[in-house]
């Protein structure tokens, strides 16, 4: 469902004919490249979130790896909201000396593995 959405984004912003946009994660502050596109609800919409942003892969796991759906949809449902939170604030911090087409694979916070 994600490439769905993400193909559907990615189309509206960027017509066949024109030079590709640079989009900036909300999140780290860097350009995504159309590789590491994702789509974020930021309410999930299992909460009825509808409004979605491009975000870097890499910074879309690390969200969910950290916030269950009701935390985003009561809380976190704005970038600057989630770029606050002490542990996005570490990660951000760890993936600004990264290349922008970097991604490797996210850890669930262990908060969120006892809480099922």
């Amino acid at each position: 469902m994600i490439g769905k959405i993400r193909q559907k984004l990615i189309s509206q912003v960027i017509p066949a004919m024109q030079k590709p946009v640079e989009i900036i994660c909300p999140i780290c502050d860097r350009s995504i490249p159309p590789s590491q596109r994702d789509a974020h609800h930021l309410i999930p919409k299992s909460k009825g979130g509808k409004t979605t942003e491009y975000l870097h892969r890499i910074c879309h796991k690390q969200i969910h790896a950290l916030f269950t759906e009701v935390e985003l949809a009561q809380q976190y449902h704005h970038a600057q909201m989630l770029r606050d939170h002490p542990e996005m604030k570490k990660f951000i911090q760890w993936v600004a000396s990264k290349p922008d087409s970097f991604y490797e694979k996210t850890r669930k916070s262990s908060r969120l593995k006892s809480s099922k």
